[in-house]
């Protein structure tokens, strides 16, 4: 039996609400920052598309379209009546600052009590992934996506092993100046930009590039956009190859 779910969040972010909406609003902003790719249809009663990685497209429609105000879509039913809504009110502040109001609901299945609990703690980490997409690289989109993972490792080994690809020695705290340097690509300087629920979520911003980096139920997840071009292709060889090596 589907189970009702909500999940709200805030945040403040350092930019124009104008900036805000095209981050949220428009497919290339979302797919600079969010997993997968995304299409929206800009008018309410618009239709939507989002496909992650490895699955099927999954469709919607905007409930809400308020420029530089409010959006909102809700995703189809399934057949087990789950379906998941999404909704994003901007509130401008004198500062020049935005505040980002965030509420994700609908109706959950099967083991709802923990993927509920899941939604909570992921939905913010792409609040705070989005935060600083905004706030680094207005204007700039992504020009290649790549979303790599590796299961079955547990976060003793995983945490040192990223740890010591960003050339740090011990825990990974926000702050922290970072050289990513792994085989097969050349060294790229970076600052960790969040870390959260310590041992499952990391952010890295470069000067082109955000990475994400998740642990969860002994999965690795390595996330990466680029704000510049690059060989895509050799990029994700040497990721993968990195996630082959040294998560043995």
């Amino acid at each position: 039996m589907p189970h009702e779910f909500e999940v709200r969040h805030e945040v403040t972010i350092n930019a124009t609400p104008e900036a805000v909406w095209k981050a949220i609003s428009e497919g290339p902003g979302i797919d600079s920052w969010f997993m997968g790719h995304t299409e929206l249809e800009p008018r309410e009663g618009g239709r939507g598309s989002h496909t992650f990685p490895g699955e099927a497209p999954s469709g919607s429609t905007v409930t809400a379209w308020e420029p530089g105000k409010h959006l909102a879509y809700r995703g189809d039913l399934n057949e087990d009546g789950t379906f998941m809504a999404f909704e994003y009110l901007i509130e401008g502040r004198e500062s020049g600052s935005t505040v980002l109001r965030f509420v994700h609901s609908g109706f959950l299945g099967g083991d709802w009590e923990a993927e509920h609990d899941a939604l909570k703690v992921g939905d913010l980490q792409y609040l705070l992934k989005l935060t600083a997409y905004v706030e680094h690289f207005p204007s700039r989109l992504s020009t290649h996506n790549m979303f790599l993972f590796k299961p079955q490792v547990p976060a003793e080994r995983a945490w040192p092993a990223l740890a010591t690809a960003l050339g740090l020695d011990g825990e990974i705290r926000q702050g922290d100046k970072v050289t990513i340097a792994i085989e097969g690509l050349v060294p790229q300087d970076g600052v960790v930009d969040w870390v959260a629920r310590p041992g499952e979520f990391v952010g890295v911003r470069t000067d082109d590039g955000l990475y994400m980096f998740v642990h969860a139920q002994d999965n690795v997840v390595v996330e990466h956009h680029a704000y510049t071009d690059i060989d895509g292709e050799a990029f994700e060889r040497a990721w993968q190859s990195w996630l082959d090596t040294a998560l043995v």
